[in-house]
């Protein structure tokens, strides 16, 4: 039977150069479910919505309902506008069902989060919306994982650093929308402070 392949990242990382919050997921869904070309891509996953209602109120204003599709460079102009960056903490990874679930995801390579940082001088805060991301920081630097909703306090070299735990966007996870949001949107106003949010 022949090895599962290898899948590298099709995406470089999204650094507005001024960003304050680094956004860790795990890896995107394969192909076929993208409905754009950035990250949270599949029409079905709630990134976009929780942050349509964290920072307009409104869940909808970040999606392209007529193209089944979400606004791409509006939802970029919003992160470059609040200092956000994200990216995942695997770059490499075998598919060990052929499906977007976090739990069937081999990380065959980690993401190199100190170099990512390294060119986010103002970063001091990450957060991790799944298990998968989350075992990577705990691996690599020690880190505890927080209560939802909470941060623990780490370092990476000489720099004092947050993780942040919050719901999965997958709607697999659980959770209404808008109890998915409150989490995101205590979060950001910690981050980015009160007056970022809606």
């Amino acid at each position: 039977m022949p090895a599962t392949p290898i899948e590298r990242h099709p995406l470089q990382p999204f650094l507005p150069p001024d960003a304050r919050l680094l956004m860790l997921g795990s890896f995107p869904p394969p192909k076929n479910r993208w409905c754009m070309d950035f990250f949270y891509p599949n029409r079905t996953n709630m990134m976009w919505e929780i942050f349509g209602e964290v920072f307009f109120n409104d869940s909808q204003r970040l999606v392209d309902k007529e193209n089944k599709t979400f606004r791409m460079s509006d939802i970029q102009e919003l992160l470059r506008q609040k200092g956000i960056a994200i990216y995942d903490t695997a770059t490499a990874v075998r598919r060990l069902s052929g499906n977007a679930s976090d739990k069937d995801l081999e990380i065959v390579e980690k993401s190199d989060i100190a170099a990512l940082l390294a060119q986010l001088p103002q970063c001091h805060d990450l957060v991790c919306t799944g298990q998968k991301s989350f075992s990577v920081l705990t691996d690599d630097y020690g880190v505890k994982v927080p209560a939802m909703g909470c941060n623990t306090e780490f370092a990476i070299g000489d720099s004092g650093m947050r993780l942040w735990r919050m719901p999965s966007s997958s709607r697999a996870y659980p959770m209404p929308l808008a109890e998915k949001a409150r989490y995101y949107r205590q979060m950001m106003a910690t981050v980015l402070g009160p007056s970022a949010v809606a």
